[in-house]
């Protein structure tokens, strides 16, 4: 019960590592705004206790800004953020990349982040406490891992955790991020049936050390960590959950 009497916001609440989180925050206490842009998933990732459900563009300012009212009008307080909410792109050459595509990644997957930390920030620094965490990606550390708007707003978001944690630490205000690897998820849903289709779900996950996929519940274990006392010292850290992918060169044909 980590959590027992916070609120917690958790932003692309309505399925995969999202729904994940906001599930393990509850069980831990937590008082939760689910927020996503599809709201007909949130009533299923919590169905009970006295939770809030918001639509919302997390791209859109002013629509942050009134998860972030509501939620100080119903508890008066946020003590946690895990900024989830995300959208793929396909991987095209960056030659042949639709620069709307672009406009669109970034906006949900680094401005989303970005306005949540701004807003619940100011909260937070009032408080003179706090812990955001955000969701960014093995794809933000090296490549192959997603196309080249994706994985630029995942590296975005790993620098914008490190300043934004420069700009809040002397309030008491921790930012970290957790970098998933091939988590089965709705995003990841084409590479998974692609496999299952093809025989070949043996493969995925083979690549990394652990020689598995991971699943949504990992990542919010890690994210749950990040976010409680037990990790009260540690701020502008990019966690890498992903079964050891990025402990290694991971060239093909390297492992067997």
């Amino acid at each position: 019960m980590r959590f027992q009497g916070r609120v917690a916001i958790v932003t692309g609440a309505g399925s995969g590592i999202g729904r994940a989180t906001a599930r393990r925050l509850a069980s831990e206490g937590a008082n939760v705004c689910l927020v996503d842009l599809n709201e007909a998933g949130l009533t299923e990732s919590l169905p009970e206790g006295d939770h809030m459900t918001m639509a919302c563009d997390v791209s859109d300012e002013t629509r942050v800004e009134a998860v972030i009212k509501a939620v100080m009008d119903k508890w008066g307080r946020i003590d946690v953020v895990a900024n989830n909410a995300g959208i793929a792109c396909t991987k095209e050459p960056i030659t042949e990349n639709a620069m709307d595509v672009w406009t669109k990644v970034l906006g949900v997957n680094l401005i989303g982040v970005a306005n949540f930390i701004k807003h619940a920030g100011r909260v937070m620094c009032d408080q003179g406490h706090g812990a955001i965490v955000n969701t960014a990606s093995v794809a933000g550390i090296r490549s192959g891992a997603g196309g080249n708007a994706y994985s630029a707003s995942k590296a975005g978001v790993v620098n914008l955790t490190q300043t934004a944690a420069c700009d809040l630490g002397g309030f008491n205000v921790r930012v970290n991020a957790v970098c998933p690897g091939l988590i089965e998820t709705g995003m990841t849903r084409r590479v998974f049936d692609y496999a299952r289709e093809h025989g070949k779900e043996e493969k995925l996950g083979s690549r990394c050390e652990l020689r598995r996929y991971g699943r949504p519940e990992e990542i919010a274990a890690a994210i749950c960590f990040l976010a409680s006392d037990d990790a009260s010292y540690i701020t502008g850290q990019a966690l890498p959950v992903d079964g050891g992918n990025t402990a290694s060169l991971n060239l093909p044909g390297m492992k067997v």
